[in-house]
């Protein structure tokens, strides 16, 4: 079965309402995962959440009825944090859950994540067999054998008592620096739990973005460039820091005290430098992930890896390796002590514990060791495979340090750069880091010499 414009991914379905993404399209999906989950484990729950999209409502019915006419026990716990319906799945011993989230996307997207027993993304391997369900068809549940519905409204609570909870988190610390935050949460979700943690952290909140109605004022995505209105709250409040969520509350960015939004690899950095005195062991990320969080590692003395993008892919790497923390370069924190999620909540917390235990600010955490430029880049993805254009590439960069996990990344000490497909949309994202601008320019120029060949040869 197959919808015209509607992008699948290991992590989901996603596009446009109204257009690739209507109400048979999540009713559709929505029924073959409760029937595949609960296949998997009969008798157990399936957990419902949603961001604030205009859109969450009317979708959030859909799933309802969608997961009943498949026989499920839904529990559908509310407007809520991604990672919060995670611990939720955890919580209630679920099959699965289902996020109606379109993350970071624009305005008038929206999607459907899908999430395994484990409190994980399904892998590749679990999506295909849930998605072969679209063809071979979705078993039904006869009128007596139909699935129900009930509410919890605790999870938030949950959430944020496992944050406060986890033994190295110095909360006394924290509180008694009595910390006056910047804080937008772009009418996301996250205005539902961060005025809590902050409050229970013992700070003073200065906030923007607060109606939790999915009417962004801004592009949702939490990177430098639309972090404008929050620099300015910071330098007008007097705030040591800035705190910028996407609408589901897995990605955070940081804004230091004089304004300067310092982009989104330092929190994952900062995360590290606060988990690993009191956590030694092992850190991963993604391939497209700064060399800040490779040096904090180091400094740390722990064992350092990568892994191919997506989330979940970080997360079973890290399940691998029994790794103390990780995530990805774009905000998003893994604390496996928590859940094998990225979590902003618990990214708050250990920024403040570093902040609270080491006594600088933001700015003077930065200037602290090595800075490096990132530039990003993507073209359309050619028809043909970009098998050539990796190897011309090794070619040309002999002594570079060549990774085939995730397409093609180079490294060298002091630089790098990324070549892959994406997974959410048709192009090929070049991704590259130097010391300087020009120099991380020069490596995406590099990069999209081969590219640019074969796409327009395509």
């Amino acid at each position: 079965m197959a919808f015209d414009g509607l992008m699948v991914s290991v992590s989901g379905v996603r596009g446009r309402v109204g257009e690739a993404l209507t109400p048979e399209v999540m009713a559709t999906y929505a029924a073959a995962f409760g029937a595949w989950a609960t296949r998997q484990h009969p008798g157990r729950p399936v957990i419902v959440g949603r961001d604030s999209r205009v859109s969450g409502e009317m979708f959030t019915r859909i799933v309802h009825g969608a997961l009943e006419s498949v026989g499920c026990h839904v529990i559908d716990i509310g407007m809520v944090p991604t990672p919060t319906v995670q611990m939720e799945v955890e919580h209630h011993h679920a099959a699965g859950g289902l996020a109606i989230t379109a993350s970071h996307n624009p305005i008038e997207w929206n999607a459907l994540k899908f999430i395994g027993s484990s409190g994980l993304f399904l892998s590749a391997d679990e999506g295909a067999q849930m998605r072969a369900l679209l063809e071979t068809g979705i078993p039904r549940a006869t009128w007596d054998k139909l699935g129900r519905v009930e509410f919890d409204t605790h999870a938030i609570a949950r959430h944020l008592d496992a944050v406060l909870a986890l033994p190295f988190l110095d909360v006394a610390a924290i509180r008694a620096k009595q910390f006056h935050v910047a804080l937008d949460c772009c009418h996301g979700a996250g205005s539902r739990i961060m005025p809590q943690l902050l409050e229970r952290l013992g700070c003073t909140v200065s906030a923007i973005g607060m109606d939790a109605d999915g009417k962004f004022p801004r592009p949702p995505e939490p990177v430098a460039e639309n972090l404008g209105d929050l620099s300015a709250l910071v330098r007008e409040a007097g705030a040591v820091i800035g705190l910028a969520t996407d609408p589901d509350v897995d990605r955070l960015a940081l804004v230091d005290e004089t304004g300067r939004p310092i982009g989104e690899d330092y929190t994952l950095a900062f995360a590290v430098r606060a988990v690993l005195p009191s956590r030694p062991g092992s850190v991963v990320t993604n391939l497209s992930t700064s060399k800040v969080v490779q040096d904090a590692a180091q400094d740390g003395g722990a064992r350092f890896q990568f892994a191919p993008v997506g989330e979940v892919n970080v997360a079973l790497a890290m399940r691998d390796a029994g790794s103390t923390i990780g995530g990805e370069g774009n905000g998003g924190v893994i604390l496996p002590e928590l859940h094998l999620g990225r979590d902003a909540p618990v990214a708050v917390a250990l920024v403040l514990h570093l902040l609270a235990t080491s006594g600088k600010t933001v700015s003077a955490l930065v200037a602290a060791h090595p800075k490096y430029v990132i530039v990003k880049d993507k073209l359309d993805r050619p028809d043909a495979p970009l098998t050539a254009v990796y190897q011309a590439l090794r070619e040309r960069f002999p002594d570079a340090t060549a990774d085939t996990q995730d397409g093609l990344r180079l490294d060298w000490p002091d630089r790098w750069v990324h070549l892959r497909p994406s997974g959410t949309e048709p192009i090929v994202r070049v991704i590259a880091e130097g010391p300087t601008e020009d120099a991380a320019r020069q490596l995406v120029a590099d990069a999209r010499e081969p590219l640019s060949a074969l796409v327009g040869a395509s």
